[in-house]
């Protein structure tokens, strides 16, 4: 997608957010449920302003972000050759916070759900899409795997992507599986594979870089 329709997209879904929150903003309560325990049950609430608009106000930050990184990156030309990608991959990260989002309001109105079970889906197709990022992206300062290794050479940046869009395809795939697990064991099975995911790409990105001198 290119980067015009992309700001589109991106600022739509933004509008999309704090509308949702200013119409159902007489329907919540003083104190808004903000955090839920890997139980699915909150565990933590916040005033009614913030409770209904920070997200929206951080889609905002998000967005300069978004605009600012291809702009002010060393290697900018560099996320020129993959700026596609980078664009549908914001576009995935806002709709994610939109449905975050969206859940939070239906809890905070009357509904009653496991917000754990609810949320696997929207992070099983996360990290996937997080993983077929990975493997198109070229060397740069701010996205991706940046360990010391990946970020003084191409090419120990594109064997450690490679590998880590395939574990993080996996993670998932693994993700997925704790819909048919109960209780907060579920949620072990989005954030474990993740952070060992993560570790193993860190490693390996040193063993590459080792091997190569």
């Amino acid at each position: 997608m290119n980067t015009k329709n992309a700001n589109i997209v991106i600022l739509l879904i933004i509008v999309l957010a704090f509308v949702a929150g200013a119409v159902l903003y007489p329907q919540l309560p003083a104190k808004v449920a903000s955090h839920w325990g890997a139980d699915g049950q909150v565990n933590g609430y916040m005033g009614k302003f913030w409770g209904t608009f920070l997200v929206p106000i951080i889609m905002i930050g998000l967005f300069l972000l978004y605009v600012v990184v291809p702009r002010i990156d060393p290697l900018k030309n560099n996320i020129k050759s993959f700026i596609g990608y980078y664009n549908a991959f914001w576009i995935a990260m806002f709709a994610f916070l939109l449905y975050i989002f969206a859940l939070t309001l239906a809890w905070n109105i009357g509904w009653q759900f496991n917000f754990t079970v609810a949320i696997i889906p929207a992070m099983a197709v996360l990290w996937f899409l997080i993983g077929a990022f990975l493997e198109k992206l070229k060397r740069n300062w701010f996205i991706g795997i940046r360990t010391p290794w990946t970020l003084s050479n191409d090419i120990v940046w594109e064997k450690t992507h490679k590998l880590g869009g395939k574990l993080f395809k996996i993670a998932g795939v693994i993700a997925v599986l704790g819909l048919f697990v109960k209780g907060p064991a579920s949620f072990l099975f989005i954030i474990v594979p993740v952070i060992a995911f993560a570790i193993t790409t860190f490693i390996y990105s040193y063993l590459i870089y080792k091997k190569l001198k």
